[in-house]
């Protein structure tokens, strides 16, 4: 395992972990952050905003997780998104408290020890079947 393969392995270890402020010790202080659905956001401050939302309107664990790394800068990751969807979202379903399990993926950049960019990947209307079908 290489350097940029164990930053991503402790990142995803303090998503499970609910350790917010431990994911962020981790990114850059620019760090990029392009989600399945809607802008891009620059910089931690958005990305704090992004993780509180997150937490107050899902619960979710990851599961199955494989590590895909480059000789370079480059970690890929598959996984199994094991959800509650706590808080309902505009234009999405209703939450109620129903459960979810979902593959996705993310596609990450680490540099001088600090992950630069999150690219989450997932497939939305699935997710959407899922919840509205209240059945994992």
């Amino acid at each position: 395992m290489n350097k940029q393969q164990q930053i991503v392995k402790d990142y995803y270890s303090r998503f499970n972990e609910r350790d917010w402020q431990g994911m962020l010790k981790l990114v850059d202080d620019q760090v990029i952050h392009e989600p399945n659905q809607g802008e891009t956001r620059l910089g931690k401050d958005r990305f704090r905003e992004f993780l509180q939302h997150m937490d107050e309107t899902y619960e979710e664990q990851l599961e199955e997780m494989r590590f895909y790394t480059s000789e370079e800068e480059y970690v890929a990751v598959t996984f199994t998104v094991n959800g509650v969807y706590k808080k309902s979202e505009e234009g999405l379903p209703p939450a109620h408290g129903q459960t979810y399990k979902l593959p996705a993926a993310a596609f990450l950049t680490v540099r001088d020890g600090r992950i630069q960019r999150v690219a989450t990947f997932y497939n939305l209307p699935h997710w959407i079947k899922l919840v509205s079908d209240g059945a994992a």
